[in-house]
């Protein structure tokens, strides 16, 4: 069965990621996988050639696909747009669209680049995190939001700017019971984060959670506030195996654990629908300082096609495949400028890419 892949590079270094990581998918295509790759404008890309972020053409070529591969999305030059207009309400819209409400990002640390993380490598080293991310609701989501003129404290008329943070416990179960599946095939322990103390919102995850949890009496549970836990990610890390959490905490705190890895670069995730049908990208964004620059570190994207392989087609020996490429490169001492250290080599982005190729092909 031939696997659609929608290939979406987006703006700032997203075509340079792509490329290696559709380098990648190429080996696997030579060896004999039938895969169909077609290719779309999104972000800023998006509205330069339709005016949208999202346009239409590209939203039917995600539709039709088996699964998405995107590079990132935004620039300087975009940010004077009417906010529906804005690269990020691309990504946004495509996430709404194809209901991928379960993001994935582990937060792996490779032996190799415990001398790049910002925390001591007896800290770090071996930790292996998986972080859920509840992607489609929450107060990037949430209705009312806007921004009006009211009376302002002095009772003179202002600017006010409003958000709502919002969960149905329908869509808190929906993705607890993805992070509950993952913990049964990972260490069988889960911390929900939230801020039960101050917001009812979080105070309905707990308790949805907590219900969910009776399905899975093997899973040890527990529950953090989120402020403590972007503490203990700095302090104590590795006490963490799966974490499952709301759409603007998971934001925040994955972003943080990407520095316990050594690197954003090294960061992929996947965002999975009902079927496992998915987006697949970095974590990171743009990066416009360095677009066109050959700099870039494609290792989360590339890392990023191996989730696809695991989740999407279930294809786990392709997935290993591919994680044991960068293994290997890694291990030679080839880096990118932002995890190279003294006496490794550094290479280019396509050079990269080019030593993971090698390494599958070895």
């Amino acid at each position: 069965m031939t696997k659609k892949i929608a290939v979406l590079p987006g703006d700032g270094i997203g075509p340079e990621i792509v490329a290696q990581a559709v380098k990648v998918l190429e080996v696997l295509k030579a060896d004999g996988m039938a895969i169909e790759m077609a290719e779309g404008a999104i972000g800023g890309a998006g509205y330069d050639t339709a005016g949208d972020p999202l346009p239409a053409a590209t939203l039917e070529l995600a539709k039709s696909s088996d699964a998405v591969l995107l590079g990132a999305v935004g620039g300087p030059q975009y940010d004077k747009l009417e906010r529906p207009l804005r690269p990020e309400r691309g990504l946004l819209r495509i996430r709404k669209e194809l209901n991928l409400f379960a993001n994935l990002r582990p937060a792996l640390l490779y032996p190799e680049l415990a001398d790049s993380s910002s925390l001591k490598p007896e800290v770090v080293s071996g930790l292996d995190i998986m972080i859920v991310r509840e992607l489609t609701g929450d107060v990037y989501f949430g209705e009312p939001r806007g921004i009006e003129v009211r009376p302002g404290v002095d009772g003179k008329p202002e600017r006010v700017g409003f958000n709502t943070m919002l969960y149905s416990e329908s869509e808190v179960r929906r993705v607890a019971r993805v992070a509950f599946d993952i913990a049964m095939k990972r260490g069988k322990r889960l911390c929900s984060v939230e801020k039960a103390n101050v917001l009812e919102c979080s105070e309905l995850w707990r308790e949805v959670v907590l219900e969910v949890a009776k399905e899975y009496p093997e899973v040890e549970v527990s529950h953090m506030y989120v402020d403590n836990a972007a503490m203990q990610l700095v302090k104590w890390p590795k006490q963490f195996d799966v974490i499952v959490t709301g759409n603007i905490f998971g934001d925040i705190l994955s972003d943080q654990a990407s520095m316990l890895s050594g690197s954003i670069g090294m960061l992929p995730s996947a965002s999975l629908d009902e079927n496992n049908k998915g987006m697949y990208e970095p974590i990171h964004g743009s990066a416009p300082d360095i677009a066109g620059q050959d700099k870039a570190n494609p290792l989360a994207t590339i890392l990023s096609v191996a989730m696809m392989m695991r989740y999407t087609f279930g294809d786990e020996a392709s997935a290993q495949r591919i994680e044991t490429a960068v293994k290997a490169v890694l291990a030679k001492g080839i880096r990118t400028v932002d995890i190279w250290t003294e006496g490794c080599e550094k290479v280019s982005c396509s050079g990269m890419g080019d030593a993971v190729v090698a390494a599958m092909k070895a």
